[in-house]
C-alpha cells in the first residue's frame, strides 16, 4: 500500500508532463486564421496594451480572446499566451 501511493502519484506527473499544451504552434487547416502564434505575435507587437511597462519584468494584456503573460529572460522576451483550450508562446527581440 504504501508503494501504491507513489506509483499513482508518479503515474499522474507522468500522463500530465506528456499532455503538453493543445497549442503548440501548431496551426490546424480547420482552425481560423487567428490560431497559430504568427497572427496572434502580430497581433500582440500591435497591441499598445502589450508594450512593456518601464522596468517591468512581467507583464500582461489580452489579445482578441487570448490572454497573454510577457516575461523578461536572457533570449528577450517570452510571450505565453492561452485561451480555454489552446495555447501559444514565442519570444520577442526587445
Amino acid at each position: 500500500m504504501r508503494l501504491a501511493t507513489p506509483l499513482v502519484l508518479l503515474a499522474l506527473l507522468a500522463a500530465a508532463a506528456g499532455c503538453g499544451s493543445s497549442g503548440d504552434g501548431i496551426t490546424s487547416s480547420d482552425e481560423a486564421t487567428f490560431s497559430g502564434p504568427v497572427p496572434i505575435q502580430a497581433q500582440w507587437e500591435h497591441t499598445a496594451d502589450c508594450r512593456r511597462p518601464p522596468g517591468a519584468s512581467r507583464w500582461g494584456c489580452s489579445v482578441g480572446d487570448y490572454r497573454c503573460q510577457g516575461v523578461v529572460s536572457d533570449r528577450g522576451w517570452s510571450i505565453s499566451c492561452s485561451r480555454p483550450g489552446r495555447s501559444v508562446h514565442f519570444t520577442v527581440r526587445p
